[in-house]
């Protein structure tokens, strides 16, 4: 039976059903769990959430409560209930207010994702229900504005790699869900599928994990073996969907049967595995690992056109590159005036005409003072002539012009 109690009433040995409030406000990444340690409530009460719901079936209940306060508060969360997670429309925003929400969601899902994969090397069984309102709070903002939190997500370090990866997927998989027409609840499965993909890598060592240089086929063999450990991993959570133990299990499947860990080929690898694949392999050519620098957004799609045939599905990657764009943000591309420009946003109106910056005048090799420029304006006449390698200039700071 659930109750809703102040949290000046927290005891051990109560049972947490949900952190009432913002979901920026909460102090863990999941809000099912019995208190257990003392340090748990001081965090509660520290983030200034005033109440919480309990469970009194599983856990203690508050001293002196009545049977009609536990009733009134039944009834209380069965109306909340009625309400689906993720359905409630979402007002598009600019680029530039969904990037400030975009950016308090990836630090708050970045110490969600650590936590969880700390909580699995612990020997703690992982439940995917618990991840709901984080992939609510993505696929929120997914929703506002596409561009902002997958640009911002790919801005990941080396070190971050592991976890940010995750949330970028995740991110990923919302818009490629939302450009395929699936449902809502479609959307909510590919969201948590991607947020789960790799949990497995939780238990790889992280000496392999992190290595800087190129693996060794020994090391390759253990790494190809994170699928296989994150199914073990969701179904003893007893928790995930067929969906997100698909994913988990197939996203480095191939069409032509060359993936792993199965060899999967063709029909044999569902809708949901072959988005994963494109999600996962867009994602990890874009950012900085530990042994190599992340590519250009734009050549990155380039380069997966070329992998395409016989690797990935093409309806689908032709869905994915309508979601983040041929020039993505962040790509470097060259205008016909000779102006080297960023790409800012995309437009709704073509692929080939996004929002850029134009920063940089290749006749005179300098830096000029930037401008945006919408390419899908009537009046504009300037276009994309191809992308540019930043290194080729000298560019170091093409991330900082877009997301200012």
């Amino acid at each position: 039976m659930l109750k809703k109690i102040n949290t000046r009433n927290l005891q051990l040995g109560m049972h947490l059903h949900e952190l009432c409030g913002s979901w920026m406000a909460h102090p863990f990444w999941r809000s099912k769990f019995t208190l257990t340690d003392a340090e748990d409530i001081r965090r509660i009460l520290d983030s200034g959430i005033t109440e919480v719901w309990i469970d009194i079936a599983k856990g203690l209940d508050i001293s002196g409560a009545t049977l009609e306060e536990a009733k009134r508060s039944v009834t209380e969360v069965l109306v909340k209930a009625e309400r689906v997670p993720g359905v409630e429309a979402h007002t598009p925003a600019s680029m530039s207010d969904e990037l400030r929400r975009a950016a308090m969601i990836c630090a708050k899902a970045r110490k969600a994702v650590v936590s969880m994969f700390q909580e699995v090397r612990m020997g703690k069984a992982i439940s995917a229900e618990d991840a709901g309102e984080l992939v609510d709070e993505i696929s929120s903002s997914v929703a506002r504005n596409p561009g902002a939190l997958i640009s911002l997500a790919r801005l990941k370090t080396a070190d971050d790699y592991t976890y940010m990866h995750s949330v970028a997927v995740c991110a990923l998989m919302v818009a490629l869900a939302r450009q395929l027409d699936l449902d809502q609840q479609g959307v909510r499965e590919a969201g948590m599928a991607g947020l789960l993909h790799d949990l497995g890598k939780a238990m790889m060592p992280k000496a392999v994990l992190n290595k800087p240089g190129k693996l060794t086929d020994g090391e390759f063999h253990i790494i190809k073996n994170h699928p296989v450990e994150g199914h073990r991993l969701l179904v003893e959570g007893k928790t995930a969907s067929d969906i997100v133990l698909d994913v988990c299990l197939h996203h480095h499947e191939k069409l032509d049967g060359s993936g792993y860990p199965d060899r999967l080929a063709g029909d044999s690898i569902s809708l949901f595995a072959r988005m994963g694949a494109v999600c996962d392999i867009y994602d990890a050519i874009t950012s900085n690992r530990p042994y190599k620098v992340g590519w250009d957004p734009a050549k990155s799609i380039r380069k997966m056109t070329e992998w395409c045939k016989g690797h990935l599905d093409e309806r689908v990657f032709q869905a994915f590159i309508k979601s983040v764009g041929i020039y993505p943000v962040g790509s470097l591309v060259k205008l016909g005036s000779g102006r080297l420009a960023v790409v800012v946003e995309q437009s709704e109106k073509s692929l080939l005409a996004p929002r850029v910056k134009a920063f940089f005048s290749t006749k005179s090799q300098t830096h000029i003072v930037p401008e945006l420029i919408d390419l899908s304006h009537p009046s504009v006449t300037e276009k994309i002539v191809g992308r540019e390698d930043a290194a080729k200039w000298a560019i170091t700071n093409l991330d900082e012009l877009w997301a200012t």
